[in-house]
């Protein structure tokens, strides 16, 4: 499988526990990896068979317009399942990384999900 990898996208979203912290927004880093075939694309040099990691890369700088998180596992996830709905790609793995401890350089969570896979949630 080829992969299309947009590392390090700078975004600002909303996210964290306390509601004072997602007041405003601040600096996040994506890292996102799409899986998908080139074969298509490379033999015909065409945009149109593959992914367009510019689009991508527009739609992930607004996908916190308007929206907040408490965890930056459950905004991970939502990015997933955006890019795995909007864009098709086979799988697609999320790394988000949070600018916060003053004594790390970041911390991070990382998701992995792919087409078809349905994930079964039960309420009790």
């Amino acid at each position: 499988m080829d992969t299309i990898v947009i590392q390090e996208l700078e975004v600002r979203y909303h996210v964290g526990v306390p509601d004072a912290e997602r007041e405003r927004a601040q600096r996040l880093v994506l890292t996102v990896e799409l899986d998908t075939d080139f074969t298509r694309a490379a033999a015909g040099d065409d945009i149109d068979a593959t992914i367009n990691y510019f689009d991508v890369s527009r739609r992930l700088l607004r996908f916190g317009d308007g929206r907040s998180w408490k965890l930056i596992e459950r905004l991970a996830v939502d990015i997933a399942d955006f890019v795995l709905e909007e864009f098709k790609p086979v799988a697609v793995r999320v790394e988000v990384r949070k600018l916060i401890l003053p004594e790390t350089r970041h911390v991070a969570v990382r998701v992995e999900r792919k087409a078809g896979r349905t994930d079964s949630f039960r309420l009790v």
